[in-house]
């Protein structure tokens, strides 16, 4: 009886802990939609069908990645160049990977793939945020289902939205200028670090010097040199301290 008590305990810990997660995501749903929406209509502007679009959206599920390939696919890129592109953008979840693997390295290898792909910017966050302030908080695993989930949710929701009203809304609404809008909002406030300013600076130098270049490479020319400026000033900082 204890045994059976201790394990209802324990499932509706784990219960409230996926719940919390949830509750934790929704208050940011209106810009993973607003985003989502910019997305989901780029594609389709971009020439790709609502299948096709539908299709990248559920299996790439990282929406800075999709708007920088969009412009290769549209050139007729290679595919090496394209997926490339992709993984250069995205570099940055293997960093997330890195810092939550000590608090999921417990799940079997299958589950750790799936919140592996479930990952993204909001949550990630969120996710950090909690294990700051309440570094010893149980079911940690449930939290961060509850929060990807959510957020993952809420972005096809947005995004496939997007999709099937990019046909029926005017390209001189400036959905181009709204997506690039959406990627400030997103840099502005990390700028106040000083490494992701520097590489914020390189990158845009870099690529406008670059823009020439064939088959959009000035683009990823810039990513690379940004994030090498980057990682360079972050290394640089703590050296520079200790004189």
């Amino acid at each position: 009886m204890l045994r059976l008590l201790w394990a209802t305990m324990t499932e509706l810990s784990r219960e409230e802990a996926y719940r919390r997660g949830v509750r934790d995501i929704l208050p940011a749903a209106p810009g993973i939609i607003a985003w989502a929406l910019v997305t989901g209509v780029a594609m389709i502007k971009s020439g790709l069908t609502i299948q096709q679009a539908t299709g990248l959206s559920l299996a790439a599920y990282a929406g800075s990645a999709q708007l920088a390939a969009l412009p290769l696919i549209i050139s007729g890129a290679p595919l090496w160049l394209i997926t490339l592109t992709a993984i250069v953008v995205n570099l940055r979840f293997v960093v997330y990977s890195a810092m939550t693997r000590r608090h999921l390295s417990q799940e079997p290898w299958f589950t750790r793939l799936w919140l592996a792909y479930l990952v993204a910017d909001i949550m990630f966050v969120r996710f950090t945020t909690l294990l700051t302030q309440e570094p010893n908080y149980p079911h940690i695993s449930a939290y961060y289902l509850g929060a990807a989930i959510c957020n993952w949710v809420i972005w096809q929701v947005g995004s496939i939205a997007g999709i099937w009203a990019g046909s029926l809304i005017p390209s001189n609404w400036g959905l181009e200028l709204a997506g690039s809008l959406a990627l400030v909002a997103l840099v502005v406030p990390l700028c106040r670090y000083q490494p992701t300013l520097v590489g914020v600076l390189i990158a845009s130098l870099v690529s406008f010097i670059a823009y020439s270049l064939p088959l959009k490479l000035g683009l990823l020319l810039g990513v690379i040199s940004g994030m090498s400026a980057a990682l360079l000033a972050e290394s640089v900082k703590p050296a520079s301290r200790q004189h």
